[in-house]
C-alpha cells in the first residue's frame, strides 16, 4: 500500500500539472495569466502541507524539482511559450524560494507567505493585466496600483488567518510584503519571499 505522504504529493502534483495543460490550450497570447493561473495551482500543495499531509522535505525536495524542471527550457532557449517568458525566470525563483521556505521557516509562518506568494501575487498580476490590456500597454512590463490594492487585500486576509500577532503586525506584513512586490529592482519572485523571510524575525 502507498503511504499516504505520497498519494497526497501525487494529488497535488495533478493540480499543478492540470493547471499547465489547461493553460497551454489557452496560448502565449495569455502567457501572463496563465502564469498566474500556475500560481494559483500550488494553493492545495501548500494546504496538504500545512495540515500535515505532505511532508516538509517532500514538498522542499518537489518544488526545488519542479524549479529544475522549468529552468531547462530557458537553458535551452526553447521556453513553454504559453507561460514562460524569455529573459523572465520568475517561476523559476517561484520553485526555489518555495523549496526554501518550507524547509527553513515554521510551518505556518511558511504557508502564509506561501499563500501570499500564490493567491496575492497571482491576483495582483491578473488584475495589472486585464487593466493594461484595456488601455492598450504591455502588460508583460508594467506595474499599477489596482493590482497593489489586489495584493495587499489577499495578503491581510491571509495574514489575518494564519499569523499569530497582533493586529498592527498583521497589517503591516501584509504591507511590506505588497511593497516587496511592487518595487522595481528585484524579481517580486525572489523579493517577496525573501523580505518576508526576514520579516519572521519580527513574528
Amino acid at each position: 500500500m502507498l503511504p499516504s505522504w505520497l498519494i497526497y504529493a501525487g494529488v497535488a502534483a495533478a493540480f499543478i500539472l492540470l493547471a499547465i495543460g489547461v493553460t497551454k490550450k489557452l496560448g502565449e497570447e495569455w502567457a501572463w495569466v496563465n502564469r498566474k493561473i500556475i500560481h494559483f495551482s500550488i494553493v492545495p500543495a501548500v494546504l496538504m502541507f500545512y495540515y500535515g499531509k505532505i511532508p516538509a522535505d517532500v514538498f522542499g525536495v518537489s518544488a526545488f524539482i519542479f524549479g529544475v524542471f522549468q529552468l531547462w527550457p530557458h537553458i535551452k532557449k526553447r521556453e513553454f511559450s504559453w507561460y514562460q517568458i524569455e529573459h523572465n525566470y520568475g517561476e523559476v525563483f517561484f520553485a526555489f524560494s518555495a523549496s526554501a521556505i518550507v524547509l527553513l521557516l515554521p510551518k505556518g509562518y511558511a504557508t502564509a507567505l506561501l499563500l501570499a506568494m500564490a493567491i496575492s501575487d497571482g491576483v495582483t498580476g491578473i488584475i495589472r493585466h486585464f487593466y493594461f490590456k484595456r488601455h492598450g500597454f504591455n502588460v508583460k512590463l508594467k506595474k499599477h496600483w489596482t493590482g497593489s490594492l489586489g495584493y495587499l487585500a489577499t495578503a491581510l486576509v491571509i495574514a489575518f488567518l494564519l499569523l499569530d500577532t497582533a493586529t498592527i503586525g498583521k497589517i503591516g506584513w501584509a504591507a511590506v510584503l505588497t511593497l516587496a512586490e511592487y518595487q522595481g529592482w528585484l524579481d517580486d519572485n525572489l523579493a517577496v519571499p525573501l523580505v518576508g523571510s526576514l520579516l519572521f524575525l519580527l513574528y
